[in-house]
């Protein structure tokens, strides 16, 4: 029997990149995969699965997490799995270059999106006795160096979150963890890959881990599965590191106040 057999699972931001290849190994593993993501990519995503289904969503709108989450069990009869994927980056711009506004976008999307995942998800699950929510940080959310400011700090609350989540959840056998993936290829990256290739400078893509390259969707997949698994039973508020070693030294090079220093 195939790990997720008979299991109803939400992904947001399931459009491309990691939420695409989850929700991918989701179904593969037997599945129902509702896919959340505002971009037309949910579309070709549920193209290639017959368990897999394309739903509009913002996930960082309440009323749009309250009624996914609302919808997906009224159509479905429960939901085991909530993976909150969807993140957009805002750029490297110091954090004297960035507004308020930017950073709340950010955040909103970035942190708010995984809290409302919770919030609603968390109580339909509570009330079934079991589930796994899993939402996605970075290894930004670790250490500085890894991302712009806003990002960085969002992860950051994302780790927090799931702590704070799984206490929340305490007795309900409702998991709360997150992976934080190092330099994966997504569409959020493509800039950084795009620029790093074009300078014939390939070999550089992930030189700072121990593995020397950069990883690819379908890692961090196999991390969502094994999390929204019953291999994962005993796994709650972790955050899992996904990110070929980078964090054993987190190498990077410092900014300082009006230059850069090695």
């Amino acid at each position: 029997m195939s790990e997720l057999e008979g299991r109803i699972a939400i992904v947001t931001g399931a459009g491309s990149g990691i939420g695409r290849a989850t929700s991918l190994l989701y179904a593969q593993n037997g599945a129902t995969v509702v896919a959340a993501d505002l971009s037309d990519g949910v579309d070709e995503t549920a193209s290639m699965h017959d368990n897999i289904h394309a739903v509009r969503c913002d996930a960082g709108d309440e009323q749009a997490i309250e009624n996914l989450v609302n919808d997906s069990v009224a159509k479905h009869e429960k939901l085991d799995i909530f993976y909150a994927n969807a993140g957009i980056s805002g750029g490297w711009d110091g954090l004297f270059d960035q507004s308020a506004e930017d950073w709340a976008e950010i955040l909103r999307v970035n942190l708010i999106g995984p809290f409302l995942a919770i919030k609603y998800a968390g109580k339909v699950m509570a009330q079934s006795g079991k589930g796994s929510i899993i939402a996605t940080a970075s290894v930004a959310g670790l250490n500085s160096g890894a991302g712009g400011p806003a990002y960085s700090a969002s992860k950051a609350g994302v780790i927090n979150l799931v702590r704070v989540g799984a206490q929340q959840l305490s007795g309900s056998n409702v998991r709360v963890n997150a992976i934080c993936p190092g330099l994966i290829e997504t569409g959020m990256t493509k800039p950084v890959y795009d620029m790093v290739r074009a300078k014939g400078k390939e070999d550089a893509l992930g030189q700072l881990n121990p593995l020397k390259r950069g990883g690819i969707p379908d890692e961090i997949a196999q991390a969502a599965l094994f999390l929204a698994s019953d291999r994962a039973s005993y796994v709650n508020g972790h955050a899992m590191v996904v990110d070929g070693g980078l964090v054993s030294s987190h190498p990077v090079s410092r900014q300082e106040f009006g230059r850069t220093a090695g």
